[in-house]
């Protein structure tokens, strides 16, 4: 089986579709997958460059997409195109419970097929849980599929130093759209997905798909490509200067081993009777 060639970071945010909620609905409840209309679609396109056995990341787009300028049902079309041509590792938070349901359910209701999604490999592919091959959904990877306690993405990102759900709540999109300020949705959007790059990369790093310097090269890249486009998109320089702040241990770049030495252990030192 071919490997992925990119990674593509996705994050919805979705408003009740009215419609075909039932009767009964609890507004204080968050409706089932295929019940939630979608208002944003947010992304990052990223090259995986690998170096050995190690993979690297370049951006290649930072964006949003949404029902100011496309139906829902031409959002859904052109995920599952860029699927179809790109073939990507898929990585989101929370989505197998969410994102990628609501992508498959609402494309039920447009009548749209997903070629790639299903072809790609069809036992260990995009729907397989335990892979992280094609689909990473770092929410469940990191809970251990379950084991764990589920980690929201604000207080994960906040814990490594991110910014976190700076720009906005998605308890508030439906009330956003309905006043008409998409804009500030897709702000919010690019935000998760921002925060979403950079914890795969931090896990990347932690699983040994990258490599120390493969990992600081990465996240030299964004933050290059933010700054390139921050006087078009202030919000990318407003997360890239609150992350640079952060006065968490590790929040941008991680330890790299001296080439003469090879790779370095942790340098903590635990006495005989510490080990059990």
């Amino acid at each position: 089986m071919a490997n992925p060639q990119h990674v593509l970071i996705v994050d919805l945010e979705t408003r009740p579709d009215a419609a075909i909620l039932p009767a009964d609905h609890d507004p204080a409840t968050l409706p089932k997958p295929i019940q939630n209309e979608i208002v944003t679609l947010g992304f990052l396109l990223a090259r995986i460059e690998r170096e050995g056995e190690y993979e690297r990341y370049r951006v290649r787009k930072l964006g949003s997409a949404s029902i100011t300028h496309y139906s829902e049902r031409e959002l859904l079309a052109r995920f599952w195109q860029m699927i179809d041509k790109q073939q990507p590792r898929l990585v989101t938070w929370n989505g197998r419970s969410f994102d990628a349901a609501v992508l498959k359910q609402r494309s039920l209701i447009h009548g749209l097929s997903a070629h790639s999604w299903h072809r790609t490999n069809p036992r260990y592919g995009y729907d397989y849980r335990f892979e992280s091959n094609w689909h990473c959904d770092l929410m469940d990877v990191l809970g251990d599929f379950g084991a764990s306690p589920r980690l929201g993405l604000d207080e994960t990102a906040r814990a490594l130093g991110l910014p976190g759900k700076w720009n906005g709540q998605g308890a508030s999109v439906d009330e956003q759209a309905k006043a008409g300020d998409f804009a500030a949705i897709d702000r919010y959007c690019e935000g998760d997905v921002l925060n979403t790059y950079v914890l795969y990369l931090r896990w990347a790093y932690f699983s040994t798909r990258s490599s120390a310097r493969a990992h600081n090269a990465s996240i030299q890249n964004l933050l290059g490509y933010l700054d390139a486009g921050r006087d078009s998109h202030p919000h990318w320089g407003e997360f890239a200067e609150r992350w640079q702040a952060s006065d968490r241990p590790c929040p941008l770049f991680v330890s790299e081993p001296d080439p003469e030495s090879g790779p370095q252990a942790p340098d903590v030192h635990l006495r005989s009777e510490d080990v059990v």
